[in-house]
């Protein structure tokens, strides 16, 4: 025997699929915040990538270290020039040793030397010897310690003695630390009483001794007898 049951028809109820239970939405941020957060993200590989750029940029731009093929010729030019100049050298003690004076000078850094128009030189020896000299040209070194002097050339001093020493050329070549002159054309000194013409000198102060190279032709007095002749 079969029985069937026959159940009422139940009514539908609708099922919504709302957020669960503790959990509310999340908020949508404006986009601002939202770019902060992505740019906050990726800050520091953008960072990198800036610092690779950076590198990249300094290493093909730095300047690359000449080589031998690279170096630039020496300028005969003078990198400096001045005019109605003085220049003076002092030694450790504050005391003045050398003054050059002139109407302008040329100074050519390579190699390191000067070249003076109608130039004056003012020098104190150790001892307090004084040598004054002009021309209308010199030619030196750097420091001034050597000079050539070219044109109406001077130099007035003192000997061993104290007695007064004039030498004058169209060129006299003048180192001023050892004290000594030298000239290959005619020159004109006169120690003392005493004149020589010769056709060169070299004179040494510190061995008190003066050459004269001929033709030569002396004028002395009847009681002197300054210098040595050779």
């Amino acid at each position: 025997m079969s029985v069937e049951l026959h159940l009422p028809d139940l009514p539908e109820v609708p099922i919504s699929l709302g957020p669960a239970r503790g959990r509310p939405p999340r908020p949508r941020m404006p986009w601002h915040l939202r770019l902060r957060e992505a740019l906050s993200a990726y800050l520091p590989l953008l960072l990198m990538l800036m610092l690779a750029l950076a590198t990249w940029w300094l290493v093909k731009n730095s300047p690359r270290p000449l080589t031998a093929a690279e170096e630039r010729p020496v300028s005969n030019e003078p990198d400096y020039t001045m005019s109605s100049f003085a220049l003076e050298r002092f030694d450790a003690a504050g005391r003045m040793r050398l003054r050059i004076e002139g109407a302008r000078m040329r100074h050519f850094p390579a190699p390191d030397r000067i070249e003076i128009d109608d130039a004056r030189i003012h020098a104190v020896a150790e001892d307090g010897r004084v040598t004054d000299a002009h021309a209308r040209q010199a030619l030196g070194n750097g420091d001034g310690s050597e000079l050539q002097l070219i044109g109406g050339a001077e130099i007035l001093s003192t000997d061993a003695n104290g007695a007064p020493v004039q030498m004058r050329s169209e060129f006299l070549h003048a180192f001023l630390v050892t004290e000594r002159v030298r000239s290959h054309l005619p020159v004109r000194v006169r120690v003392g009483s005493n004149e020589w013409r010769a056709g060169g000198l070299d004179y040494d102060h510190a061995a008190r001794r003066l050459d004269l190279a001929g033709p030569m032709r002396a004028e002395l007095a009847p009681r002197a007898a300054a210098g040595s002749l050779r």
